[in-house]
């Protein structure tokens, strides 16, 4: 009877870690450098957003994307990118904004704040969690040598366009100079690819993203669909990918 009782809580286990995460997928983006000192707490609040899905309702999908204009200031951050310093730029026109700046969060491309501010974090989490979603799905995803392989279904509305990212699970930094010499920078979720896959991809036909070969470790496969008009987010999903 006991090894009924427990094989029962073994499969039972294993039912509840095959479920979907819980709640309405968000995209979170985070704008961050290494040589920002006011970075670091708002990758500390990515991070504990990322690992306790503090706010109900929602499953908040987390990028940190490492912007290059910082690099010039003392210290060239190694996970910084010109696609995230391009990303960010089309934020600023569309959010009518003055300039570019760091740290700052994205929520579902609609909603930008200062990335440090909890309070404006939880409330447009919320906001979007509540709000219709287009289900996304990840299917087939593998590795051939550092190519990462997977097929998205998705219904896809007028306007929209699918996305995919490659995020290094965890990572951190000793810093030798720049405004934070002396610190180790922990992140997670950084992004290393992103593409665009235009609106043709998601019908289930094969993908490929290159991981490079500089990557170690567990990789996030984040896809999202987005409104070419206004670049909101319309739906979203992920899945942690180990070679």
């Amino acid at each position: 009877m006991y090894g009924i009782l427990a094989l029962g809580v073994f499969l039972a286990g294993i039912a509840a870690w095959a479920q979907p995460p819980a709640g309405t997928p968000v995209l979170v983006e985070l704008f961050t450098s290494e040589g920002c000192s006011d970075c670091p707490p708002a990758d500390a609040l990515l991070a504990r957003l990322d690992a306790t899905q503090f706010v109900p309702g929602a499953h908040a999908i987390v990028l940190s994307e490492h912007v290059t204009y910082w690099n010039h200031l003392g210290w060239r951050d190694p996970f910084s990118l010109d696609a995230m310093t391009e990303r960010q730029t089309e934020y600023v026109h569309r959010f009518g904004l003055d300039s570019a700046y760091t740290p700052q969060m994205v929520v579902d491309g609609a909603v930008q704040f200062v990335g440090s501010n909890q309070r404006a974090l939880v409330q447009a989490v919320a906001q979007a969690a509540a709000a219709p979603s287009v289900p996304v799905t990840i299917t087939g995803a593998g590795w051939t040598g550092d190519q990462v392989h997977f097929a998205v279904h998705a219904s896809l509305p007028a306007h929209a366009e699918l996305y995919a990212a490659l995020a290094q699970d965890a990572t951190h930094s000793e810093v030798a100079h720049g405004e934070n010499a002396g610190r180790t920078l922990h992140h997670v979720a950084v992004v290393r690819e992103l593409k665009h896959l235009g609106s043709k991809a998601v019908a289930g036909e094969p993908v490929q993203l290159s991981a490079g070969s500089k990557t170690s470790g567990p990789l996030r496969l984040v896809v999202f669909l987005a409104d070419r008009r206004n670049g909101h987010v319309l739906g979203a999903a992920e899945q942690t990918l180990t070679r």
